[in-house]
Parts: structure tokens; C-alpha cells; sequence
């Protein structure tokens, strides 16, 4: 499976360093959730590109991670996700909404 490794159970017990939410594995790069780790892919897969309706600081919990995409996405990748493998237009667009406010 593309994008994600078999974790230990203890490592399972963690908080997803997105959303708070509890880990499901590596997904990415990085120790997340299941719903993070497919709402990283859809974005990246989808070349979506979202706006921040406030001031691109918004908070991403549990509770709150659908509220502003924007904010989660950065997150995500401030946090550490990326694609492995990817070509180099993808790593560029990646970058490139990583950028934006």
C-alpha cells in the first residue's frame, strides 16, 4: 500500500500531530490519523487548492479539522506529510499551495 507502513501497537496509542485525533499509522511520511491521511492524498491527487476565509492560522482539531481545509492542509505539511516518489510537477504543486495565504 502506497503511503503508509505497519506500525508497532504502542505507536498507536499517539495523538495525530494534525488533528489530535488517535494514529492509525505512517501515512506520508508521518505518524497520522486515517483522516488526515485521506484528506492529504485527495488534495494532492485531486490538485485541490483551498482559501483560508480568515487569516491562514486557523485551528485544526478533532472537532474542527473540516472546518478549513486551507489550514489543514498546511498543517499537514508543516507537520512533515509529503509523496513519496512523486514527480517533480507534483512536488512543485505541493509546494506551491504550501505557500499561499
Amino acid at each position: 500500500m502506497v503511503g503508509s507502513e505497519v506500525t508497532p501497537r504502542s505507536r498507536l496509542e499517539e495523538q495525530c500531530p494534525v488533528c489530535g485525533d488517535r494514529v492509525s499509522g505512517y501515512h506520508y511520511g508521518l505518524l497520522t490519523c486515517e483522516s488526515c491521511k485521506g484528506f492529504f492524498k485527495r488534495t494532492v491527487q485531486n490538485k485541490k487548492s483551498y482559501q483560508c476565509a480568515a487569516s491562514s492560522n486557523c485551528p485544526v482539531d478533532k472537532a474542527g479539522r473540516k472546518r478549513c481545509p486551507r489550514c489543514r492542509f498546511a498543517k499537514c505539511l508543516q507537520q512533515g506529510m509529503k509523496i513519496e516518489g512523486s514527480s517533480n510537477l507534483l512536488a512543485d504543486f505541493v509546494m506551491s499551495i504550501s505557500l499561499r495565504k
